[in-house]
């Protein structure tokens, strides 16, 4: 780690576990301070005492993403705190329960699915966009899936709010290519992570890359000096 983040304020969502809690640790050891959002009070706890156990500091701020007002508070509440926003990790995700047939999907995990996976995330983006262009070189960074593309039969729902999200990401690309902010995804590609887990029961999770190993990809798109934008970066 060369530092190369020191200063610089990052909002993670889904810290508390998997390629979030790895994302913030990441962000933290480059010198960044990383507010960390997810449901767990337990769990961000515990990637807090990693932080601090590395000589890093972080905010953490329970909040659970479907209550979508509390998305437009943390955002007023960062403006007041912190003045601007440098990073937004936006990696908090859902497979709704598991996979289905498509016309098998109950409605309610539909509705959760979607709700976290995407109506989050341009929450997310519509409470922090004035708070990122604040900043120099803002980066919104945020985890897709390679099942976005192609036939992946049982995945209909997971992929469909994949797909929308990276739309979504790409017309924001498209629309601030004129400032200084950059907006992007990364693909982790198969990680050993509890979404993982749900979607493969009989996998053995210890033969799989684990999520500090896809860190990287986020700090490599955090970076002030990074020029990609509305793109993939993929393992």
């Amino acid at each position: 780690m060369d530092g190369t983040l020191k200063g610089r304020i990052a909002l993670v969502t889904g810290a508390s576990r998997g390629i979030g809690a790895a994302v913030a640790k990441a962000l933290a050891r480059e010198g960044a301070h990383p507010i960390l959002i997810a449901r767990s009070q337990g769990g961000l706890e515990e990637t807090d005492d990693a932080i601090r156990a590395e000589g890093g500091q972080a905010t953490l701020l329970p909040l659970d993403l479907l209550d979508f007002d509390k998305i437009d508070q943390c955002a007023f509440a960062l403006a007041e705190r912190f003045g601007r926003l440098d990073i937004l990790c936006g990696i908090a995700g859902t497979l709704g329960g598991g996979l289905y047939p498509i016309g098998h999907m109950p409605v309610d995990q539909m509705d959760g699915l979607f709700g976290l996976n995407v109506t989050a995330n341009w929450r997310l983006l519509r409470g922090m966009d004035a708070l990122l262009r604040v900043s120099d070189a803002g980066r919104a960074i945020f985890a897709t899936c390679g099942v976005s593309t192609g036939i992946h039969p049982f995945w209909g729902h997971y992929a469909a709010s994949k797909a929308a999200l990276e739309a979504l990401v790409r017309a924001y690309a498209g629309e601030v290519a004129n400032t200084t902010i950059r907006a992007n995804m990364v693909d982790p590609g198969v990680v050993a992570t509890k979404l993982r887990a749900l979607a493969f029961p009989g996998e053995q999770q210890s033969t799989l890359q684990t999520p500090d190993r896809v860190a990287s990809l986020f700090i490599d798109l955090a970076r002030p000096d990074c020029r990609r934008n509305g793109q993939v970066l993929r393992a």
